[in-house]
């Protein structure tokens, strides 16, 4: 992952994400992204694409308010436990989502198609960062939104354990850039500070890019 990108390319394949599910029985809380909560709740429900969906847990939110979701991941071992928690929410919940593997830098999704693109803490390289972004902001249709999510770089300066690889972390405003110019309102495009513990048991201020523009009619 990083400027040279071959030697962690192993970041991005099935294998090390199947691998990582399988170290833990619940790699993720099981609660939706907060931001996704706050940016979501009160928008008219549609079709929505969740990027790198994993556990579940934002798309079973979603659908739980009356959105029609597409929850993609990489992991075949994600997907399963993924299926698992939405029948756990019951018939209704699990009705209106469906599931899918693939490898997010090489299936392109269906331009002008969703209402909500969501992808959460996703961190690709600028090497692929770009065509992956541009394919995303494609896929909303006029009047939907694109919600993109991630550590912020400053996060690079505190003592919570993050890659060494600056190259995967970016801003607001970079991904304001890839989006065609006049073709978007930019609505939200900060860096909130939240508390957390590090490994020493220090609390620590981290930052997140919190990012939604939606695309003009």
């Amino acid at each position: 992952m990083a400027g040279q990108v071959d030697p962690e390319v192993g970041r991005f394949s099935a294998d090390f994400w199947n691998e990582r599910y399988r170290s833990q029985t619940k790699l993720w809380s099981g609660n939706p992204n907060k931001y996704l909560v706050s940016e979501v709740s009160g928008l008219p429900a549609g079709a929505a694409l969740d990027v790198g969906c994993g556990e579940g847990a934002d798309a079973i939110w979603l659908a739980q308010q009356g959105w029609q979701v597409t929850g993609v991941d990489i992991s075949t071992v994600a997907l399963e436990r993924a299926r698992g928690h939405a029948a756990e929410a019951g018939p209704e919940t699990a009705g209106r989502i469906g599931w899918q593997q693939a490898d997010i830098f090489a299936a392109v999704p269906e331009a002008d198609r969703y209402d909500l693109v969501s992808a959460q803490y996703l961190h690709p390289p600028s090497a692929v960062r770009e065509k992956l972004f541009r394919g995303l902001a494609a896929a909303v249709q006029p009047g939907g939104s694109l919600l993109i999510v991630a550590h912020h770089p400053s996060d690079l300066q505190t003592t919570i354990p993050r890659p060494n690889l600056p190259d995967l972390f970016f801003t607001g405003d970079e991904l304001a850039a890839l989006l065609s110019p006049g073709g978007w309102d930019i609505v939200t495009n900060t860096a909130p500070g939240r508390t957390a513990q590090d490994p020493e048991g220090r609390t620590v201020t981290i930052h997140d890019t919190v990012f939604r523009a939606v695309r003009r009619g």
